[in-house]
């Protein structure tokens, strides 16, 4: 690692472990979002903030005609205890960064930081877009950024982000066109039976016992109901119900998510859970609520855009950097950007050398630093090729994009 490239990562580093040791959950992105903006400032960046919450829009203006780029982070931590024992480990009880996302935010600090010295090979805006309230489904914050005005005056030709993924070791990246991320949706259903003595079940509808046949039933939907090449998963996340050990519970309650990769599937599923809580209910006297809601839709990357990301990063990192991968039923709020504009969202490899990785959400979830340094120049590279490309008048990823001009 050359000199400079040694400050940019001991840059990100730095401000990945700032980030750690205060994590924000969803909404609550304050200090945060006072990170980035000091950063911007110290940058000499122009960014508006308050964006549905703590959103922040940075603008790289290079005054010369070419794209506009829009790269996403997002900001926000988990309701978990860490069992990290870092130095920069969580000051926050019952708060961490299970999922990355610090990592995120310091990567695309140093990219704008990286591009802003190299800006003789940028042409065209880049848009720097660090986002609230990913955890916060089925809400998210992508939406009410856009809502809110997000690219009111700069429209992007293209939008990109990366996840650190632990299933993949450093030096490797998970980037495939097409779904890559599941539909994440959730439901919410109680029962409401008839409470009673435990000694005299006749007298009584046993909530706990109907709440048991409808969790069976469910999974015969993905086995029985769902086709076998399609991508699917009902998870029943939480249950409660009953008072104690001799009474007999009046209502029950049961909490879950459903995964999917096609809006044909999703609805399927929906359709037989629908069925089958009515009929069970009917048949054992009881009556039901059953709140199904939709969460975020598939994370859909656009093909060209990511045979673009994918050669660029060959060219950088070589063959073996791009394996092959299979899509994730993680849900990911970047599919609402990917909705209304071209792009890609990729995976970068963060696997610990030691061959412990935690997965995702898990309390003792700890990324291997070095990916930091992937990761902002995979991103670099992107845009410093995309920019040329643009330039070039080739082949374009985005077919019928506008050349645009900005002002410094």
């Amino acid at each position: 690692m050359s000199e400079t490239e040694t400050e940019f990562f001991n840059y990100i580093k730095k401000i990945r472990r700032e980030i750690h040791q205060y994590p924000e959950l969803s909404g609550e992105e304050r200090n945060t979002a006072d990170i980035v903006k000091r950063e911007l400032a110290a940058l000499n960046i122009k960014f508006k903030d308050g964006i549905a919450g703590y959103g922040i829009l940075g603008v790289i203006e290079t005054g010369k005609e070419g794209p506009v780029i829009g790269v996403r982070a997002d900001m926000d931590a988990l309701p978990i205890q860490e069992k990290v024992n870092v130095p920069y480990k969580s000051k926050i009880d019952g708060k961490m960064h299970a999922c990355g996302h610090d990592a995120h935010t310091a990567m695309l600090l140093g990219t704008a930081k990286y591009l802003l010295s190299n800006r003789t090979r940028l042409n065209g805006t880049i848009l720097l877009i660090f986002q609230p309230s990913e955890e916060n489904a089925p809400i998210g914050g992508a939406k009410p950024m856009l809502d809110a005005g997000l690219f009111e005056s700069y429209k992007p030709d293209i939008i990109l982000a990366q996840h650190v993924w632990p299933s993949l070791p450093v030096g490797q990246f998970g980037v495939k066109a097409g779904p890559i991320m599941g539909a994440s949706d959730r439901f919410e259903i109680t029962v409401k039976g008839k409470g009673g003595h435990a000694s005299m079940p006749h007298q009584a509808v046993d909530t706990i016992v109907v709440l048991q046949q409808l969790i069976s039933a469910f999974q015969t939907i993905i086995s029985r109901n769902v086709d076998p090449f399609k991508n699917a998963v009902i998870t029943l996340g939480k249950v409660d119900a009953g008072y104690r050990h001799n009474a007999i519970a009046d209502r029950a309650n049961i909490e879950g998510t459903v995964r999917t990769m096609d809006a044909y599937t999703k609805g399927l599923i929906k359709k037989r859970m629908e069925k089958v809580i009515y009929h069970l209910c009917q048949a054992m006297d009881c009556e039901y609520e059953f709140n199904y809601i939709d969460g975020y839709p598939v994370t859909q990357n656009y093909k060209k855009m990511s045979d673009f990301a994918k050669s660029a990063i060959i060219k950088q990192f070589g063959e073996g950097s791009c394996p092959e991968i299979e899509p994730s039923l993680a849900g990911e709020d970047f599919s609402r950007f990917l909705e209304k504009y071209k792009g890609v969202y990729f995976w970068l490899g963060a696997g610990r050398k030691d061959g412990n990785a935690r997965p995702l959400h898990d309390p003792a979830f700890e990324i291997d630093e070095e990916a930091l340094k992937y990761g902002y120049e995979a991103m670099v590279n992107i845009i410093f090729d995309y920019c040329s490309a643009f330039a070039s008048s080739n082949d374009l990823v985005v077919s019928g994009a506008n050349k645009h001009k900005t002002k410094r």
